[in-house]
């Protein structure tokens, strides 16, 4: 895996997940990259394995969740917004190509106008929801599996 870029957000990504989500040390997740609004967590294939030699659809789900979370994290903090009080309240996936490797986890900024709708919400209220897709690439950067979800922010 190579080095992470903007290691700072990336450092703090991965305490805040060993402290409050203690299933990423059991997957093995770890935070790759924060850049230009895009997170991308990275997923060995050894500790996520099923009885196929592919990656489990289970970790496979968590994986999306953990992405968009933390993007969602990530973008707040960059906001000035340092909280974890995210939660998941929906999530679909479906899953595409089997993923035989390691996997890139990838979650890409909302078109702002989303963003800016789900930000200002939470300004005057107090709590938010947001859509947010994570995408989990195979060896060859097709789409091994697709996640979508609802991610609610609360005071």
């Amino acid at each position: 895996m190579p080095s992470p870029s903007n290691s700072s957000a990336c450092q703090h990504l991965a305490k805040v997940f060993a402290h409050d989500i203690p299933l990423t040390s059991a997957l093995a997740i770890a935070v790759h990259d924060w850049q230009d609004q895009r997170l991308q967590l990275y997923l060995p294939l050894t500790e996520n394995r099923n009885h196929q030699d592919s990656m489990f659809g289970g970790s496979l789900y968590c994986a999306g969740v953990l992405a968009c979370w933390g993007w969602l994290h990530l973008r707040l903090r960059d906001a000035g917004i340092n909280t974890t009080h995210i939660v998941v309240q929906a999530g679909q996936i479906d899953y595409p190509l089997p993923v035989f490797k390691n996997a890139a986890v990838i979650c890409d900024a909302p078109d702002e106008a989303i963003w800016t709708r789900f930000f200002n919400m939470y300004q005057r209220h107090g709590k938010a929801r947001i859509s947010l897709s994570s995408r989990i690439l195979t060896e060859d950067g097709q789409d091994g599996a697709c996640f979508t979800g609802q991610f609610v922010l609360h005071s």
